[in-house]
């Protein structure tokens, strides 16, 4: 683990210049360290001997590591996360490189243009908007950018094929939705009604052998009801999971007071840790 004790120098309060100033060395230092590291004759052999696909899970749990740091409000954990995530971007530019495909280079080249592209009321004469219509703007750059070819592209070519089921959900109806308004206007979005996840959610039996689809698509459609209702459905599921452990956890310190264990809670106080808001 890094050590992120400051000194006296680091202490002192930063400007955005003087930040910004050791960006660039502290960068090419970092390029150098992983050419060194993928280096054939004298790298380390098991840094050589990744792939684009088995460095896929290190990628997605820095991800959410970085999450975790964000959400306890850890700073110092923040900026280490930080630079793990960067390494996992560092590490597929260089193997990109090596195969001929594209260098870091192009990554921030790239990405400096997109920015410059999606925010015409900062860097084209546009008028100021709010936040609100930066995004709307910014979807529908997007979507101009991305807009499938005349040849019989899907409307949902270009989303995500990896990653959590509910956060493609999200996308593909997304992707539907923003087609579909293009052609027909904002009344082309579905009645409320046309989602019944409770109704699917009860004609599940034990056993039944069409389960999976049910609840999938009882899923499906809980998803669809959070977009209408302007909720992040990751976000709903991740704030269930935090108060579910806190039922969890807090029945536990009851039962410890009580000098028992989670096996021995009676079936109410099982029930609880499911029922309790």
């Amino acid at each position: 683990m890094p050590d992120h004790r400051r000194t006296r120098e680091d202490s002192l309060p930063r400007t955005p210049e003087t930040a910004t100033s050791k960006v660039g060395p502290a960068f090419q230092r970092l390029l150098g360290l992983m050419a060194d590291l993928r280096d054939s004759a004298r790298g380390c052999p098991w840094t050589r001997a990744q792939t684009f696909e088995t460095i896929v899970p290190y990628t997605i749990e820095e991800v959410y590591e970085v999450v975790d740091a964000i959400r306890a409000g850890d700073m110092e954990a923040l900026c280490d996360e930080l630079g793990d995530l960067l390494l996992q971007v560092i590490y597929h530019a260089r193997m990109a490189e090596e195969a001929g495909a594209f260098a870091m280079a192009e990554v921030i080249e790239a990405l400096s243009d997109k920015l410059v592209r999606r925010h015409p009321h900062v860097f084209a004469e546009e008028a100021a908007a709010d936040s609100e219509a930066v995004v709307r703007n910014w979807e529908r750059i997007k979507a101009a950018e991305t807009a499938p070819s005349h040849n019989g592209e899907s409307v949902l070519e270009g989303v995500l094929r990896s990653g959590p089921a509910l956060v493609r959900a999200r996308k593909l109806q997304d992707a539907l939705d923003r087609a579909a308004q293009d052609t027909a206007g904002p009344e082309a979005e579905p009645a409320a009604e046309t989602y019944q996840p409770l109704e699917l959610l009860r004609s599940v039996a034990p056993g039944d052998a069409d389960a999976r689809r049910t609840l999938g698509d009882a899923m499906f459609a809980l998803v669809r009801l959070s977009r209408m209702s302007g909720v992040d459905p990751e976000a709903a599921l991740d704030d269930a999971n935090a108060r579910f452990q806190q039922r969890v956890s807090g029945l536990e310190r009851t039962l410890q007071h009580e000098g028992k264990g989670l096996q021995e809670a009676t079936p109410a106080q099982r029930a609880s840790v499911w029922h309790s808001r």
